[in-house]
């Protein structure tokens, strides 16, 4: 669109269902929206002063609900789309060339012409936009160039996704010029995990960039990781009368990777020893008859861990049932226990190279005290750092937040809503 209807439309309202639609329903939200995708526009108009075609591009973060642990190990997971998200304005090039500035960062630059893997660039933002693009390129897309301006809300480190939120963005903007639109959510998501794994590094499951590019409350079944089993659930918590909440404990995430990895490992070794690839395809009852057996070849933690992923891979389709049957107290009920089981089986509430910092265990202990019976409050995302969960009853929202933040600093607390869409283009 012509970058003068854009910003005169951001202004006079034109934009304000769609913003309601991505940040909620509030007027706030639209006038907070307003004036932030003007200054991404501005910010763009002065790195591009002769462009007069843009497009402005939107991808989400993601919270997980249920399943904690479970997709890479094929199991069942039940996640959102939140409000927090990535915005980028863009305009496409033929120079074959795609340049990405975000907001505080260098900017990135990729020739399309040099698509092969570089050491140099793991764990970059560069790494992951050459990623996407080689993808693409393998799927036999005639890609071509963009340059963007990008600002995000999705904080790095606040458990919120926020690589799979880039890997969405980047993959739409490709999709929406090149694709017609065509490539669907699924294979956005599989590309986004392709470049993460191979061009960044990072070895994770499918579920981040699925809940980014479907956007919505789903449930996830990756017994078929290829053909992920997708379903809505239709429910709102606002309307319910709960905020879903995450704290931000700002407990470093460096050097956490081998945490990570040992999760998966140590679960695909009990899975090896019970005669299967993951664990979703051993069975439950085996495992417990066969733990002396197993003891003699896996650690203890391994065992622990792979009971959670039995109790919690079927916790996460019970939750999917009980809030799509509007039974929030049990629902409720298996969000306490999926914390509980993170905590004493998964053990992913505080690094093992750091157990003096326990922020997480911090933070759960106080919203369980202030919360006192009601909602529930859970280990958020990978663990060991970062963030926790919590279902607040929305008139103690504001008092939680602030009590959140007393302890954790200014910020630290985001009320969220849950976000339809995934990869978006605004119109």
């Amino acid at each position: 669109m012509n970058i003068y209807d854009l910003i005169n439309g951001i202004s006079n309202g034109t934009f304000d269902e769609q913003f309601r639609m991505l940040y909620g329903c509030s007027e706030k939200a639209a006038l907070r929206a307003r004036a932030r995708y003007l200054s991404a526009v501005e910010n763009f108009s002065r790195m591009y002063p002769e462009c007069t075609d843009v497009h402005v591009f939107s991808a989400s973060g993601r919270t997980e609900i249920g399943g904690n642990h479970t997709d890479h190990q094929h199991g069942c997971v039940l996640a959102a789309a939140v409000s927090l998200d990535i915005i980028a304005v863009v305009k496409f090039n033929s120079s074959g060339v795609i340049r990405v500035k975000s907001e505080g960062y260098t900017a990135d630059e990729i020739r399309l012409d040099e698509l092969e893997v570089r050491e140099a660039e793991k764990g970059t933002s560069a790494g992951l936009i050459r990623g996407i693009a080689a993808r693409f390129a393998e799927m036999g897309t005639e890609i071509g160039g963009f340059d963007a301006y990008m600002t995000s809300e999705v904080l790095g480190g606040s458990g919120l996704s926020s690589s799979a939120a880039f890997e969405v963005l980047v993959a739409t903007i490709i999709n929406k010029k090149y694709c017609d639109g065509k490539v669907s959510a699924a294979d956005i998501a599989k590309i986004g995990q392709f470049a993460e794994n191979a061009y960044f590094g990072k070895q994770s499951g499918l579920m981040d960039q699925m809940v980014c590019a479907a956007g919505g409350f789903v449930s996830i079944d990756f017994a078929d990781p290829d053909v992920p089993k997708v379903s809505a659930v239709d429910f709102d918590f606002e309307r319910a009368g709960y905020s879903v909440c995450i704290t931000d404990t700002k407990e470093s995430h460096a050097d956490l990777s081998d945490e990570y990895s040992a999760v998966s490992g140590e679960m695909k070794q009990v899975a090896a020893a019970l005669g299967c690839t993951v664990l979703r395809e051993a069975d439950e009852s085996e495992f417990y008859a066969k733990i002396p057996e197993l003891r003699k070849n896996c650690t203890d933690r391994a065992i622990l861990r792979a009971a959670h992923f039995f109790a919690e891979n079927t916790r996460a389709a019970e939750e999917a049932d009980a809030i799509s049957n509007g039974d929030t107290e049990r629902f409720f009920e298996l969000v306490n226990e999926s914390g509980t089981s993170s905590y004493e089986l998964l053990q992913n509430v505080y690094s093992n190279g750091s157990p003096q910092a326990q922020q997480i265990p911090l933070a759960i202990m106080m919203s369980k005290r202030f919360l006192n019976g009601s909602g529930a409050v859970r280990v958020h995302g990978g663990g060991f750092a970062g963030t926790i969960q919590a279902f607040v009853p929305n008139y103690l929202t504001n008092d939680y937040a602030r009590e959140m933040e007393r302890i954790f600093g200014t910020g630290s607390c985001y009320v969220l809503s849950v976000r339809p869409v995934g990869g978006y283009e605004l119109v």
